[in-house]
């Protein structure tokens, strides 16, 4: 038990830090945002999605290493298939989500067009994808390099950088699109 807390607390120190800077960036554009009920209700599940799918790859790469399959990262199948499967239900997830907001709020009576949902989602999970995966494969490989359980820091860690990219990329794509 003493062992894990005095892994987990660096850990979970650092995730609590990322969480406010989360909280401070969105405070940032609060105003904006307001102007816009139906990417409220799309925030919250966008930047779950990078974390929840890059936290499963995590756990993913942390079983291989503890059945011993962990070795060379560019011809690790257990790396390539995590990476794929995540990547597809990452996707399919934004896909879903644009499509379930754009429902209710169609029917809330705030609605935006579908087309704009669907390609702030995608350009959003997309970032966020290629930056958290990059992360969990990094964190993954120096975790189980230095002696760490990847489970004690991978899990947390993505989860809460899932949570800040999410956010930076929905308003990189907001950028994009020439919305905010």
């Amino acid at each position: 038990m003493n062992g894990i807390v005095r892994r987990g607390l660096p850990v979970l120190s650092l995730t609590c830090v990322l969480a406010i800077i989360v909280g401070q960036v969105l405070s940032l554009k609060e105003s904006s945002l307001l102007s816009m009920p139906a990417l409220l209700v799309l925030i919250p599940a966008l930047i779950k999605i990078g974390g929840d799918t890059g936290s499963m790859l995590g756990a993913r790469l942390s079983s291989a290493f503890h059945m011993g399959l962990g070795e060379h990262i560019h011809r690790n199948p257990v790396v390539h298939n995590s990476l794929i499967a995540a990547a597809i239900v990452g996707l399919i997830s934004s896909g879903s989500v644009s499509v379930l907001v754009w429902a209710a709020s169609s029917l809330l009576g705030y609605g935006m067009p579908f087309l704009t949902l669907l390609a702030i989602s995608l350009i959003a999970v997309c970032i966020e994808l290629v930056v958290v995966y990059s992360a969990t494969i990094g964190i993954a490989f120096a975790s189980h390099r230095f002696g760490i359980d990847p489970d004690d820091t991978v899990i947390p860690f993505i989860a809460t950088l899932g949570d800040l990219v999410g956010v930076v990329g929905i308003f990189i794509a907001l950028g994009i699109l020439n919305i905010l």
